[in-house]
Order: C-alpha cells, then sequence, then structure tokens
C-alpha cells in the first residue's frame, strides 16, 4: 500500500509591501518536496510586522485552524522571525501546534519541534526560545536607533516628514494598498477587507476614501 504523504502547511511572511514571499515559499516548497511531504496550502502574510497583535495574523490563525483540524502535520516556517517578533505569541504558537502533535520546522536551521516519536525536541527548544529573542531584540534595537535619529534631528532643528505643500500621489497610495483595493472592488466591507489583507482598518477607510475620489 502507497504512504501517504505527511500533509504541511507553508507560513511566510514579509514585513512591507515592497518584499514578496516568493523566495519563501520557493524554498519551503523545494524542501518539502525533497521530503515527500504534501504542501495543503500556503499562508501568506503581506505587509504584516513581526510585532503585529494576534488579531492581525491571519495567516498565523490559518494555520492554527489548519493544526487544531488535524490537516496538517507540519508547519515549515523560513525563520523563526517569520512566525512573530514577540516571544509570547511564538511560544503560544508552537504550544498549540505541540498539543496537536503538530511540528514546527524552519527551514534556516533545519530543525523540528517534534522528534519523530512525536516527543519535544529539547534541542529545538532551547533555539527556538534563543532565537525568539533574539527576533525580539533586534525589533527594539532598530525602534531605538530610529527614536534616536529622529530626535537628534530634532535637536539640529530639521523638517522631519515630507516637506510642506507635498502630498503622496493618489495612484501611488493606491498602488501600496492594491490588496485592499481589490478587497474593496470585490465588495468586501472595510472590516472584512481589513482582516483579509491583515491591514488597520483606518488604513482600509482611506484607501475606499481614495478611490472614490478618483
Amino acid at each position: 500500500m502507497e504512504k501517504k504523504p505527511v500533509p504541511v502547511a507553508i507560513l511566510v511572511r514579509v514585513s512591507t509591501a515592497k518584499q514578496d514571499t516568493a523566495r519563501q515559499v520557493s524554498e519551503l516548497r523545494a524542501h518539502a518536496e525533497a521530503k515527500g511531504w504534501g504542501v495543503v496550502e500556503v499562508c501568506e502574510e503581506q505587509a504584516i510586522s513581526g510585532r503585529a497583535d494576534e488579531e492581525e495574523r491571519h495567516g498565523l490563525k490559518r494555520v492554527e485552524e489548519l493544526a487544531v483540524s488535524g490537516k496538517v502535520k507540519k508547519v515549515l516556517v523560513h525563520e523563526v522571525s517569520r512566525l512573530a517578533r514577540r516571544n509570547s505569541l511564538v511560544h503560544k504558537f508552537v504550544e498549540t501546534l505541540e498539543e496537536h502533535g503538530v511540528s514546527l520546522y524552519w527551514h534556516a536551521h533545519s530543525i523540528e519541534t517534534l522528534l519523530p516519536s512525536g516527543k519535544r525536541n529539547p534541542a529545538a527548544s532551547v533555539m527556538l526560545a534563543l532565537l525568539a529573542e533574539i527576533a525580539r531584540s533586534e525589533t527594539e534595537t532598530l525602534r531605538e536607533r530610529i527614536n534616536s535619529g529622529l530626535a537628534e534631528a530634532r535637536r539640529q532643528g530639521k523638517r522631519l516628514g515630507r516637506p510642506p505643500g507635498s502630498k503622496r500621489p493618489a495612484s501611488a497610495f493606491l498602488a501600496a494598498h492594491k490588496d485592499i483595493a481589490r478587497l474593496l472592488k470585490e465588495g468586501h466591507s472595510i472590516r472584512n477587507a481589513a482582516k483579509i489583507s491583515g491591514k488597520a482598518p483606518l488604513t482600509v477607510q482611506r484607501v475606499k476614501k481614495v478611490m472614490m475620489a478618483a
């Protein structure tokens, strides 16, 4: 009898609209194929910060649904920071997976949270805690550098932001949020468009306003 491939889900995330998830998806698909795993679903999060609240993480939620329902046995991510840059969210997500016998595999270190026996992998647990803390620390360091730079610019009397009278062209604004524009054109409400796109309702409202004025 032919053995069924292990069902897996791929989770990818990028922080800005200028980035794309193609490389992450390609490498994870290639790994799954090499292992003989079957990709059930690819969950993508575009322009979602690693510091975003759990409610904004539609991809993360979808993967949890697949795990809880028993549709997947493994979740593949490129690196731990793609999960989140908040320790609490990372550990809560991994615990949910483990409760349902689902292993997390991260490609950067080729390691899984569960052993073939289904027991927790001690080495992965230690590495996960360390990498999650590094990801959080990197975000804090970046924020401190930005705030320090802004404070120094103010001390020097420099004007921050766009030049007076300048305005971002509507076309450029809509291009940056084409996913929201598409959802609104399909008839989704502001609330649903925000939930699906993973962006703030205020941003969706602005997109709708610009579209109506165009």
